[in-house]
């Protein structure tokens, strides 16, 4: 360490990829014992310059000073071995194995003879237990991971960035799946490995965590450090307008929709295993309905079954004055409704595929001509023409989607979708992991569509997307509908005492 008090120091790091240049001569210096927070837009180059940092990507130029001495990181098990841990922004665990072997995959500990060696699974669950004892998480450690819900994953993750004693952990939106209290669960994680000297590194779109936990805040855009302030001196306004270049007074555009007469009518709607049950609502023509709810309400359930997804054991689905029964995502794709899943990485984009292929991909029958050949023009045409709506940054439409920042996938995922011309739009948290610039952009799309008199239901745990997109709220609380609220007139403290009718 250095005699300012640096742990880490990232001096002149430079990073190119095909047509676009991540990070520009970006210098970034971090203190034992603080937390540091990066922010920026989307392609703002945060995630790009720590997956430097973790050996994922090699910069093109510049250092990287880790305790007072140059280091090189060629892979990630280097930087793990120069205590360098990530909590990544996408969870990617080992679905089918336990929590103990997700935790301590690639250092199992063993027992044996020589070099006859066995997992030692009794050492391996007696570790683990310790672990979580020492913070606070009650998860059983042979739980098999794909049992689990996303927010306990997430809960997992973090465990095993601190199960390295690392000297610098990066967290990379660690509260994206997080319920209100495992969120203050991770803050006294965190104030804990302060106080050991840990450095954190905090990636968040999140204004109010930042001014609630960061020390110190650098704020990047388009590949360049913008500066870095203490973050007593930062406000929720000076925060955007450094991260965007502009200021942005009203956090959400001015809706000038007309709901109009009922479209849809769900009526009684009840899971074969009940994990909702008895749900009944309206969705009016031109109208944002919110469907607020507490980690465990049952809301992605309920809209998967809407669009066939699941089973539906009891309740009438009546469109347009007619009633309807949906078996599959292909009878609602023909009913005209559409829907943006929860998980971009795990359920909506196709990371190895190229930009064109995902905003065309669920349009396919559009593009067959009569010889049963795809038309690649009017595919390149309907593409390029999307992207271009949605000002989706990318450097061409063969780019693979993967390499797009978060923000952008999200809206390739909305082109693809308004492809299929629906009547009924579905999103399910359709700006998590998002930054407040692109957020703006995705609620205008939102606002544009439902002027131009598209339906949307819109999932959300973000009390103030909630209320400002939403002409009215639905809330639901452990698989029932606890009541309707009007979105002008509704308060946080309306749909949290809606949230939590039915708990015990």
């Amino acid at each position: 360490m250095n005699g300012d008090g640096y742990i880490l120091e990232m001096n002149a790091i430079s990073k190119e990829f095909p047509g676009v240049k991540a990070l520009d001569n970006v210098t970034l210096k971090v203190r034992s014992g603080t937390v540091h927070a990066l922010m920026g837009e989307n392609g703002a180059g945060k995630s790009t310059l720590m997956k430097c940092l973790f050996g994922i990507y090699k910069p093109d130029a510049g250092e990287i000073i880790l305790d007072g001495e140059r280091i090189e990181i060629p892979n990630s098990k280097t930087a793990l071995d120069n205590g360098i841990s990530m909590i990544h922004q996408e969870l990617h665990p080992v679905p089918f194995r336990s929590v103990m072997e997700n935790i301590w995959l690639g250092r199992f500990p063993t027992w044996g003879i020589g070099p006859l060696r066995f997992v030692d699974h009794k050492k391996m669950a007696a570790d683990t237990r310790k672990l979580f004892t020492d913070l606070d998480m009650h998860i059983d450690p042979k739980t098999n991971v794909r049992d689990m819900s996303v927010s306990k994953i997430q809960s997992m993750e973090i465990a095993k960035a601190v199960s390295y004693n690392s000297k610098v952990i990066i967290m990379d939106e660690p509260t994206s799946s997080l319920t209100d209290n495992e969120v203050e669960h991770l803050f006294r994680i965190i104030s804990d490995l302060k106080s050991r000297g840990v450095a954190i590194i905090y990636i968040s779109h999140k204004i109010e965590e930042i001014l609630k936990i960061a020390d110190e805040v650098t704020i990047m855009r388009d590949g360049r450090i913008m500066g870095t302030w203490d973050a007593s001196e930062m406000t929720t306004d000076l925060i955007i307008s450094k991260m965007v270049g502009r200021d942005l007074t009203h956090r959400f555009p001015e809706k000038s929709n007309t709901p109009g007469d009922v479209i849809l009518r769900v009526e009684g709607l009840t899971s074969p295993f009940k994990s909702f049950r008895e749900i009944s609502f309206e969705l009016r023509r031109g109208e944002i309905l919110g469907i607020g709810g507490l980690v465990g309400a049952q809301r992605t359930e309920l809209v998967e079954a809407l669009f066939g997804l699941r089973a539906i054991k009891t309740g009438r689905i009546t469109l347009n004055g007619k009633e309807i029964r949906i078996k599959n995502p292909i009878e609602a794709k023909r009913h005209k409704m559409a829907l943006l899943t929860e998980e971009r990485r795990v359920t909506g984009i196709f990371p190895v595929l190229n930009v064109l292929e995902n905003t065309v991909m669920a349009n396919v029958e559009r593009y067959v001509t009569p010889v049963r050949l795809l038309d690649e023009k009017k595919r390149k045409q309907d593409a390029s023409e999307s992207v271009n709506m949605l000002r989706v940054k990318t450097p061409s439409l063969k780019t693979l989607i993967k390499d797009l920042s978060g923000g952008n996938q999200q809206k390739v995922l909305f082109a693809r979708w308004l492809l299929t011309q629906p009547d009924i739009l579905i999103l399910d948290e359709p700006t998590r992991g998002i930054d407040v610039g692109a957020k703006y952009e995705i609620y205008t799309i939102m606002a544009d569509l439902a002027k131009q008199g598209k339906s949307i239901i819109m999932i959300s745990s973000e009390m103030p997307e909630l209320l400002g997109m939403s002409d009215r709220i639905m809330v639901m609380c452990e698989g029932r509908l606890s009541g309707f609220l009007e979105g002008q007139t509704a308060s946080e403290e309306d749909v949290m005492r809606l949230a939590t009718q039915f708990m015990v």
